[in-house]
């Protein structure tokens, strides 16, 4: 049952790329991502406003790490992901999530000086060489094919890389703050900064056609962002991973990528190019290499009672 709870976990994350790029067809993703974090903010503080209280004395004193671990998670990663999905397909951006391991891996060597295997630094070569194949789209030897790199291809790579802080930083936040209420109080400060920047872009761009906004196809993949990857995604990991341990569960965070990589060829009919299936091949070799490692430390969210890893 764990490891049924932690693959669909991944799954709703990885159901996040098809859904936004859907979405952002029709919707501003500063909009988007303001409506989807202020619903989702109510909606933690209703479930967890007892656990938030009893622990706000000791966020207080880590509100600083709090901040930037929810703009790096709440923010800057759905909002840079829905942007770039508005010019570059889902497929894509679910392969430059893939790397999201490897980039761990440096900013714990370059920042917190963690010592580094062979087998990490392998697995960290391969992985990029994924994205750069990727990128060139299987033609190493002609750089003319960068012309084909748009701005969403740039933004959904800043949106892996925002992913990758954020994991990596989460080793700062206090032991003693339980996982659901940092979840439930990252998502309420997101949604404090994004409003801001939605008024910003609303008296810019004048009031948006509320009909497309209000149109049940919209409702429904609001809904799904919502209730899936922005909560039920973090219960099912919960679960799975007090059941299992953070080391034996950590693989299934993989399925992500995979998982929207696969949604977008079934339900967006994505075109599947060579240059994608070997990209992946060379990321999930440098993803495996970097899992097996001895020496890799996991990042874990913990608490009296829970134990949590994102």
């Amino acid at each position: 049952m764990p490891y049924f709870l932690l693959s669909l976990a991944a799954c709703f994350w990885g159901g996040n790329y098809v859904v936004g790029h859907l979405l952002v067809a029709h919707a501003d993703p500063i909009i988007l991502s303001a409506a989807r974090w202020i619903l989702t903010a109510l909606l933690l503080s209703m479930l967890y406003i007892r656990q938030i209280r009893a622990q706000w004395p000791i966020m207080k004193k880590a509100k600083g790490t709090i901040i930037f671990l929810a703009l790096c998670g709440q923010v800057m990663f759905p909002l840079t992901l829905y942007i770039g999905l508005q010019y570059t397909s889902s497929l894509n951006a679910a392969i430059y999530l893939s790397t999201t391991p490897a980039l761990v891996l440096l900013i714990n060597k370059l920042v917190f000086k963690e010592k580094i295997s062979v087998q990490n630094i392998a697995g960290v070569v391969l992985s990029s060489l994924g994205v750069v194949w990727l990128v060139m789209q299987g033609d190493l030897l002609h750089l003319d094919t960068l012309k084909n790199l748009n701005r969403g291809d740039i933004w959904t790579m800043g949106s892996a890389a925002s992913w990758a802080v954020y994991c990596a930083f989460l080793r700062m936040k206090p032991n003693n703050v339980g996982g659901n209420a940092f979840v439930a109080v990252s998502a309420i400060f997101g949604a404090l900064v994004l409003l801001p920047v939605l008024a910003i872009t609303l008296i810019k761009t004048g009031l948006p056609d509320w009909a497309a906004y209000t149109a049940p196809g919209f409702l429904s993949g609001l809904l799904y962002l919502v209730v899936f990857p922005s909560w039920l995604s973090y219960v099912l990991w919960n679960k799975g991973i007090a059941a299992i341990g953070a080391t034996r569960g950590e693989i299934y965070s993989h399925l992500i990528p995979l998982s929207g990589g696969l949604f977008s060829v079934m339900f967006l009919h994505v075109t599947l190019h060579s240059y994608h299936l070997v990209s992946t091949v060379l990321i999930l070799f440098g993803i495996a290499l970097c899992s097996r490692a001895s020496q890799r430390k996991v990042v874990k969210i913990e608490s009296a009672d829970e134990k949590v890893q994102i």
